[in-house]
């Protein structure tokens, strides 16, 4: 045991990269996952608590959430300081500067709930099935994978590093949907079923737009690496266009035109003008009775015919 643990303890110095040793400021991600939690509660107030609120308690309500969140993401956001590009950030500047932007953040709630009414009120719009809006609040995953990527695009704008992405990857552990905090989407946002969709960084989306599961909004080419870094890496999408299932759309410089439709399964590398209807051309199905020149398999004990195709 005592060489295995010379061994390991060896490796973590080959590999610094891969260790958290004699920190201070190491995120907890369960506590992240809370503080996201209340936050939803404040944005949709009476659907996730376990006690019932009233016109009487919400006031306290929220104002006790209120504090929680601002004095836990507080100390999370100066803790994600450290791990930015900087070099010998001061502990008083990290601590002043996450005072500065959980303030802001928290004066953005207001507006951030205004722009989820509106993806609410596309994904009831959108879907036949949909019963009504609380139906789409409590178990819609894309709905709820647009409300934790609006929460944590406005922690990346103002700057908090790994936060934003640890609250993606959250909702994309829970939803295998894929949003990059980084990408700018607009109003009336429907994701219908949404298992698989992946929405790169440099995304934009414009209003009213509605994409199915499968969907990729990509890069061309990634091979780049970190050279890449802050250049338009993944497609626009502006106004009214409709992606559906399967279909990927890669490239910084490909811009989907308003009130376009992207049918299932295309793949567009360059642009398309607006109202334009983008298909695939259906493949010819064969359909073949398998018994021809079958021979029945009574050898094997089950019913079954064997043919040329199965050799």
């Amino acid at each position: 045991m005592d060489a295995l643990v010379d061994e390991i303890l060896k490796s973590y110095e080959e590999h610094p990269e891969t260790c958290s040793i004699n920190t201070r400021n190491r995120i907890n991600k369960d506590i992240i996952i809370d503080i996201l939690e209340e936050i939803r509660s404040v944005v949709f107030p009476g659907y996730f608590e376990v006690k019932n609120l009233n016109a009487q308690s919400i006031e306290y309500h929220v104002g006790e959430l209120l504090e929680d969140i601002h004095y836990r993401l507080r100390k999370q956001v100066a803790k994600a300081l450290y791990h930015t590009n900087e070099k010998g950030i001061r502990e008083e500047d990290a601590q002043l500067r996450a005072e500065e932007i959980v303030k802001a953040f928290l004066k953005r709630i207001p507006a951030l709930r205004e722009v989820l009414a509106t993806d609410v009120q596309a994904a009831y719009d959108g879907d036949p099935a949909a019963f009504n809006t609380d139906e789409v609040i409590f178990s819609y995953p894309g709905v709820f994978a647009i409300t934790v990527n609006r929460i944590a695009h406005e922690l990346h704008v103002l700057g908090v590093p790994l936060i934003p992405r640890m609250m993606t990857e959250y909702a994309h552990s829970l939803t295998g949907i894929d949003i990059h905090p980084g990408a700018t989407i607009g109003r009336y946002f429907f994701i219908d079923h949404g298992t698989g969709v992946v929405v790169g960084e440099t995304t934009k989306i414009g209003d009213y737009a509605k994409i199915y599961q499968g969907v990729t909004l990509g890069a061309l080419s990634t091979r780049g690496g970190q050279c890449l870094r802050n250049t338009k890496r993944h497609p626009t999408l502006e106004d009214n266009v409709t992606v559906y299932s399967g279909a990927s759309i890669l490239g910084g410089d490909t811009v989907i035109g308003a009130g376009a439709v992207i049918g299932s399964n295309a793949f567009i590398t360059s642009s398309v003008p607006g109202g334009t209807r983008v298909s695939i051309k259906n493949p010819e199905l064969q359909f073949k009775d398998r018994r021809e020149r079958g021979v029945k398999m009574t050898e094997l004990g089950q019913e079954g015919f064997w043919t040329k195709d199965n050799e």
